[in-house]
């Protein structure tokens, strides 16, 4: 199947200078790598390894999506991490949304082989209620309104989904409680960086994650000129600052 333009997957193998640090950073749900590109490029741009895959069923069309579940996404970025973890001394793991969420699953799986956590609006739960009526609402429609370019920024698009497919929406719920079940097994650094206004995902969904990790190295940077889609919004500069300062305190103990 055709990728969209734009929604490539991205890969840098890194500098001497990087100093053997690998990064593996993954878009959200119904997003591609587009959404996160400029953040993967500037991890990259510090001679850091970086992987940005495109997840299974992104990219292309909702109906794709709607074929995938959380298993496949996530294989798709074990496998990057695994090549990373093979191929640097130090390996970080950074999302956005659903990719925090999906990063945050691998951490809790390969432990203290992921140094450290970069988050960005993670996705762990929802507020909509109408999610409570999921099972009946896929059995009457495969999709419902996108949720794309929640961004302050004017002029700015997420190439994204103008529809939300409800078969992968539901798997993505199934990944957030297995996900949220285990935080207490997050013992990395988290640098968790949330929007002071975000309508895709609520601010409990953050305060979720800080209630249950057993991080004692946290840092919570709040954006305050961003919506949801930080990583293209008026912060994304901070983001990115933020990040490398993050990386370069981890590594080096």
């Amino acid at each position: 199947m055709q990728v969209l333009p734009g929604a490539e997957a991205f890969s840098s193998p890194g500098r001497s200078e990087g100093h053997g640090v690998g990064v593996l950073v993954s878009h959200g749900f119904t997003g591609s790598p587009q959404s996160v590109r400029p953040w993967a490029q500037h991890l990259a741009d510090q001679g850091y390894a970086v992987r940005l895959p495109r997840l299974p069923g992104h990219g292309t069309t909702w109906q794709a999506l709607n074929r995938t579940e959380w298993h496949d996404w996530i294989a798709v970025l074990e496998r990057e991490l695994l090549r990373l973890l093979d191929e640097c001394d130090t390996v970080f793991v950074a999302g956005l949304s659903l990719g925090g969420a999906l990063v945050t699953r691998l951490a809790e799986l390969h432990g203290p082989s992921v140094a450290g956590l970069m988050l960005v609006n993670p996705a762990y739960r929802s507020d909509d209620h109408r999610l409570r009526a999921l099972p009946l609402m896929r059995r009457l429609a495969p999709s419902i309104a996108g949720i794309a370019s929640d961004i302050r920024a004017s002029g700015v698009t997420e190439l994204a989904y103008d529809r939300t497919p409800l078969h992968a929406l539901s798997s993505m719920m199934q990944l957030w409680a297995l996900t949220v079940r285990d935080l207490p097994d997050i013992t990395q650094p988290v640098l968790l960086m949330q929007s002071d206004e975000d309508h895709v995902v609520p601010a409990s969904s953050s305060e979720l994650l800080l209630s249950r990790i057993s991080s004692t190295d946290v840092t919570h940077v709040r954006l305050a000129d961003s919506y949801h889609v930080a990583t293209l919004d008026h912060d994304a500069h901070m983001i990115h600052d933020r990040s490398v300062e993050f990386v370069e305190r981890v590594r080096r103990g």
